[in-house]
């Protein structure tokens, strides 16, 4: 059974208010994975998210009931070659350590699902470390594992 999600919870596009939460958030999500991202990536990333330009990345946060973030999603949208319809890329998608286990991150996959089906994406798609089993357990409830270690839906 899924944990229950904290009923002060929402989810909502990342505003430019959130710079500097999110940046934290988006720093501790790298550290997880181990690796870096240069500053001016990560600039340009949530200048994107403010310019809410076509073809660039959504930010999505989910936030407590004092509007403060613990988790993020982004993802973009893009064309195929194999439909008419966009696909939608879930690229990032991380909740603080301090609250795993409420289902935030169930919260955030749905509301991506919605942002995908409004723009009329015929899938959403992401992948994740084979060692991410936390992860992974929710991932295998609400989307299908590819045989190319991809979670579609």
């Amino acid at each position: 059974m899924p944990p229950k999600l904290q009923a002060t919870i929402a989810v909502r596009r990342v505003e430019a208010k959130d710079k500097a939460a999110w940046l934290a958030l988006f720093r501790d999500y790298i550290a997880f994975y181990r690796t870096t991202v240069p500053d001016a990536v990560i600039d340009a990333v949530f200048a994107h998210f403010m310019a809410a330009t076509p073809g660039a990345h959504i930010g999505l946060v989910a936030v407590d009931a004092g509007d403060r973030l613990v988790g993020l999603a982004h993802i973009l949208l893009h064309r195929s070659t194999w439909s008419t319809a966009p696909d939608c890329y879930l690229e990032d998608l991380f909740v603080s350590q301090s609250a795993r286990g409420g289902g935030i991150g169930r919260a955030l996959i749905e509301a991506v699902y919605r942002e995908a089906d409004g723009q009329g994406c015929r899938r959403t798609y992401w992948v994740t470390e084979e060692t991410n089993y936390q992860a992974r357990a929710l991932y295998d409830r609400l989307a299908t594992k590819s045989v190319f270690v991809q979670y579609r839906r």
